[in-house]
């Protein structure tokens, strides 16, 4: 089965014999089904009112675990935005009702921020709707070949996820 990557590396074999363009065989794909991933997600998250960055603020807090509380800090690690993105983010989803800021009880200073019952049901509901996404889009996949990729693309990107600072 030829795909538009198959075309592309075609075309710049044809044009440019005189480069390497293997890389593009693997990544090419990778990108493009990036951009797949990322309309999907957008699906499932519009079907549940949700935005992809509330949601990766409300499923942070989610898999904390009980009681689904986190420090602003620890938000902005698990989510990679500023202090001030942060922040926002916050506000903007204390307004909505889906987490609440507390009082930090070891920071006299400091708070907490808490996913509401609502968050919850909300960041549960949209979850399962991007998992039935994701599992149409691994579809043609057996068990065994996403154990593989899985593999193959963690050999990838864990050295990006463990750069040091």
């Amino acid at each position: 089965m030829e795909d538009e990557v198959d075309r592309l590396v075609a075309a710049w074999r044809r044009e440019r014999p005189d480069l390497d363009v293997e890389p593009l065989e693997v990544l090419s794909r990778v990108s493009r089904l990036a951009r797949h991933l990322d309309r999907a997600r957008r699906l499932a998250f519009t079907e549940h009112g949700l935005e992809s960055w509330e949601f990766d603020v409300l499923t942070a807090l989610r898999r904390a675990g009980t009681p689904y509380q986190l420090s602003p800090g620890q938000l902005l690690t698990q989510t990679l935005v500023t202090s001030g993105t942060m922040t926002n983010r916050i506000d903007r989803l204390t307004k909505k009702g889906l987490v609440e800021r507390l009082p930090d009880p070891s920071d006299r200073r400091g708070v907490l921020v808490r996913l509401t019952a609502e968050g919850r049901d909300r960041a549960d509901q949209a979850l399962a709707g991007l998992l039935a996404q994701e599992r149409a889009i691994l579809a043609e996949l057996t068990r065994a070949q996403r154990g593989e990729l899985a593999g193959l693309l963690r050999q990838l990107t864990a050295p990006f996820d463990n750069i040091p600072g």
